[in-house]
């Protein structure tokens, strides 16, 4: 049985991208080790600002990392885990009514 802290924090991190733009960055970040805020935006085709709120969030969170590199920040997924999160709800099939 899973006990009620390890519910309380992977409850916590799913609330955390439970985002469209922020499972978008997740998988992202599965796909490329780093990325700069500039290549996320660019791949997302999303703005500079909405994209830094959620990356913000997300590094307040614990779930990405981030590392300024001169004028840039580049971030990078803190927890691994969450590649197998992004990989069943690819594989999962939704029953449509």
């Amino acid at each position: 049985m899973i006990n009620s802290e390890k519910l309380t924090f992977a409850s916590s991190i799913l609330k955390t991208i439970a985002h469209p733009l922020r499972l978008g960055i997740v998988d992202l970040l599965i796909q490329n080790e780093q990325l700069s805020v500039n290549e996320i935006c660019d791949l997302l085709e999303a703005e500079q600002s909405l994209v830094s709120h959620h990356l913000t969030s997300m590094r307040e969170k614990g779930v990405l990392s981030c590392n300024r590199q001169g004028k840039s920040m580049f971030y990078s997924l803190a927890l691994k885990e969450l590649e197998k999160v992004i990989e069943c709800m690819e594989t999962c099939k939704v029953n449509q009514a």
